[in-house]
């Protein structure tokens, strides 16, 4: 599992100061640290972090140095557009379907979020890779932290 691309949404970046994601969400980063994930880190983050509380936004600024900084393309649009159209998120949730799509365009392995709603739900990830594919593009895995951290007490 070395070195896989990971994105990780705004959800993951607060969920390390909310009491209910405050082992996963922190562990995963420790594990970006160990070099276990190359964490990909978009602007749509940083603007969604714009009025988050202080802590939240210095860990998002320590985890941007280090991690592999890509931008909002032009593809990434289009298949933020593709997603809408296949109604997986209604266009409120734009912001939503933008952090899938520049995560697909970027061809990271996984995404992480706490967002159930919108992005790690059941049944929208299939949709969402439906999409994906009939578009060019490979699978990408949608998960919580949870799902892809290793604890100490597996073999890895």
């Amino acid at each position: 599992m070395a070195g896989i691309r990971v994105y990780a949404d705004t959800s993951v970046y607060g969920g390390a100061f909310d009491e209910e994601f405050a082992e996963a969400s922190p562990t995963f980063f420790g594990q970006v640290r160990q070099g276990r994930f190359r964490l990909v880190v978009s602007p749509i983050v940083h603007d969604e972090l714009e009025d988050a509380p202080d802590q939240v936004r210095g860990l998002f600024e320590e985890r941007r140095q280090v991690g592999e900084n890509v931008d909002v393309t032009a593809e990434a649009e289009r298949l933020q557009q593709a997603y809408l159209d296949a109604n997986i998120v209604a266009p409120r949730w734009e912001a939503d379907a933008l952090h899938v799509a520049v995560a697909t365009v970027c061809r990271c392995a996984l995404i992480v979020s706490w967002n159930f709603r919108h992005i790690v739900n059941f049944q929208k990830v299939p949709l969402y890779n439906g999409v994906n594919l009939a578009w060019g593009y490979g699978v990408v895995g949608i998960h919580t932290p949870q799902e892809v951290i290793v604890y100490e007490d597996e073999d890895v």
